[in-house]
């Protein structure tokens, strides 16, 4: 399953001196496989440390001279590492902090190795108060579930895809076409990105499933979402600390239900102290199950100059196992309305999701949304997102029929050239609003731009 990052690896590997690379995000987001078959396509070998497989090998990192610690590798792994042909793999390395400290060292007096590590965990040990992250000589990646257009992709439909990315404005795609793709995306909106979920759609026999010209087993990836869910809730153990573990199994069944709605810490648990739910939150943040939107003034940027960390919403891990875990039924998402299905919520999970996965992989992705709480004029926008220096605000809405009172109000406060409205619409321009439909939300930056 061929993922986007690919290419930023790509570069990485042409340059003349680079950087050890550290690939975050949560666990079964694709970062091993993902790692694994770049380094099989281009390079002469891979070699692979799992530290939880082989933790014996945390040994080899006792020194910080990277010609002794590949030493030590080459012996214990029976392999051959050559700078240059070969690439490193260090996977789980939140399991040995002296390598991620051995990294720096790396880049120092072997830049020629290409060396990449990651791990389920990982966040955890970098965000560890005693822990000294070596900055600067240290590059970080982020990967998240699979786009649309990744979706897209592995399903085959490389023309639809190509399609969206060469739409514009003056351009639009044809009906036919376009109830070709939102019915694409409301079957993401029920599997999501997960990598696991997406094979066994891929390879589950067919059968007849409503009008499908090409039918898989639904059942199938609702029990591989079922898996994934339950090993997301055996891993609080892991970094929990014991008195924590019931905290955070209560927010984390909450969280699929909190989407679209300001966060309340009495609203999740009235019986529990803030400070116990507010844990709870950053635990399951650091494990890149759930990632906060902080509410931004919009009056400048960066917009996290202007963030008010006391008022925000969240977004879950994936939007498949988001419907999931609410019970959605799947034929509901498939026929209704999509902004409509649960309120609204997995419309706004997709459309954060989907800007998630667009942005730039070398930045630790931050959403944004705007509100104003005064009695009198009560307003919200449900993103805030930048093109260069250009402050856009967006509003997920129903068609043709969706007001935009808040977007209209906030672009004339702030004085900003263009909103959008994200809905089942067509593409189109009406004045200062562009309409953007469900499937084009990666192309967002690169139709302002041409406004």
């Amino acid at each position: 399953m061929k993922r986007d990052i690919e290419q930023e690896l790509l570069s990485w590997k042409q340059q003349k001196q680079c950087m050890p690379i550290l690939l975050r995000g949560a666990r079964q987001v694709g970062k091993s496989f993902t790692i694994e078959q770049f380094g099989k396509a281009y390079f002469d070998n891979l070699v692979v440390a799992n530290f939880e497989l082989r933790p014996e090998l945390k040994q080899c990192f006792n020194t910080r001279q990277p010609h002794e610690i590949l030493l030590k590798l080459s012996l214990m792994l029976h392999q051959e590492i050559t700078p240059g042909r070969t690439l490193l793999f260090l996977d789980e390395i939140q399991d040995c902090p002296d390598a991620i400290i051995a990294l720096r060292y790396f880049k120092e007096l072997l830049p020629d190795l290409h060396v990449i590590g990651a791990g389920s965990l990982l966040e955890f040990t970098l965000n560890s108060p005693d822990f000294r992250t070596p900055v600067g000589r240290v590059q970080s990646l982020y990967l998240k579930p699979l786009s649309f257009k990744e979706f897209l992709s592995a399903l085959g439909y490389h023309d639809l895809r190509k399609l969206i990315e060469a739409t514009d404005v003056s351009n639009p795609i044809t009906e036919p076409v376009h109830q070709e793709l939102l019915k694409w995306i409301r079957y993401y909106m029920a599997l999501g990105g997960m990598p696991g979920v997406l094979q066994d759609f891929l390879s589950s026999e067919r059968i007849s499933f409503g009008n499908m010209s090409r039918s898989y087993d639904i059942q199938k990836c609702q029990a591989q979402q079922t898996i994934l869910l339950n090993g997301y809730r055996q891993d609080f153990g892991k970094y929990a600390k014991h008195h924590q573990v019931e905290y955070v199994q209560k927010v984390f069944e909450k969280a699929p239900g909190l989407v679209g709605g300001h966060v309340k810490y009495s609203k999740i648990d009235p019986d529990t102290r803030a400070q116990n739910v507010k844990s709870a939150l950053s635990l399951l943040e650091y494990a890149g199950l759930i990632c906060p939107i902080y509410s931004t003034a919009a009056s400048g940027i960066p917009l996290a100059t202007l963030m008010n960390e006391k008022k925000f919403k969240i977004l879950f891990l994936d939007i498949g196992l988001m419907t999931r875990t609410t019970q959605v039924a799947t034929q509901l998402l498939l026929d209704d309305d999509i902004i409509l299905v649960n309120r609204g919520a997995i419309a706004e999970q997709l459309v954060g999701q989907e800007l998630l996965a667009y942005a730039p992989y070398i930045e630790e992705p931050r959403l944004y949304f705007w509100c104003r709480e005064k009695k009198s004029s009560m307003a919200e926008v449900d993103f805030i997102t930048t093109v260069d220096s250009t402050i856009v605000p967006i509003e997920v809405k129903a068609g043709s029929t969706g007001k935009l009172k808040s977007l209209q109000l906030l672009m004339d406060e702030k004085k900003l050239e263009v909103g959008v409205r994200v809905s089942q619409n067509s593409l189109s321009l009406e004045g200062r609003i562009l309409s953007v439909p469900f499937y084009m939300i990666g192309e967002i930056s690169r139709l302002v731009k041409a406004l």
